[in-house]
């Protein structure tokens, strides 16, 4: 008999709780168990990014962790990234500034870009570019990317300026 663990991780303001098998990853958790399959499986090995998703409001490699790691913490992925007003100022970034070719990347760069502008809400295009360093696009020479990102960045300052202004 396998040997099962109870967790419980709020996946895109959902609270989920299932027993798992203590070395499920993260991304099969998500893939497999809640069927949200917009987080992707490149390459098992942390190198390319595609299973990037937010962890307590960090960008992780969903590869690299164990089911169990996320007990109790929040976890974003790519189908929770969208509000009720549409597309995240991200989301839409790849979308006006053609920031994506396939698309298989494209989750988790949108997400380490989230985390990104979090962090710096004014970032120059090397800083961009530092902070989508281990996210692989093997379609795109980054250039329509790093756009992406800027764009995202000016809506995203332009919606905070308007709210400062309103209070």
């Amino acid at each position: 008999m396998t040997e099962t663990l109870p967790i419980s991780v709020t996946v895109n303001g959902t609270e989920y709780r299932y027993e798992v098998e203590p070395r499920l990853l993260l991304v099969h958790y998500i893939r497999d168990i809640l069927n949200l399959t917009g987080t992707h499986v490149g390459c098992d090995t942390s190198n390319c990014g595609a299973c990037t998703v937010l962890l307590d409001n960090r960008s992780v490699k969903s590869c690299t962790l164990l089911a169990v790691q996320a007990d109790g913490c929040d976890v974003t992925t790519i189908e929770g990234l969208a509000g009720e007003e549409g597309l995240h100022p991200v989301q839409r970034g790849f979308w006006e500034e053609h920031g994506l070719q396939c698309g298989y990347c494209t989750p988790g760069m949108i997400l380490s870009a989230v985390q990104l502008l979090q962090r710096n809400p004014e970032p120059t295009d090397d800083e961009i570019r530092s902070g989508i360093e281990g996210n692989l696009c093997r379609c795109t020479g980054y250039q329509n990317i790093v756009n992406a990102i800027r764009w995202a960045a000016e809506r995203l300052r332009e919606a905070e300026a308007s709210q400062t202004a309103k209070q």
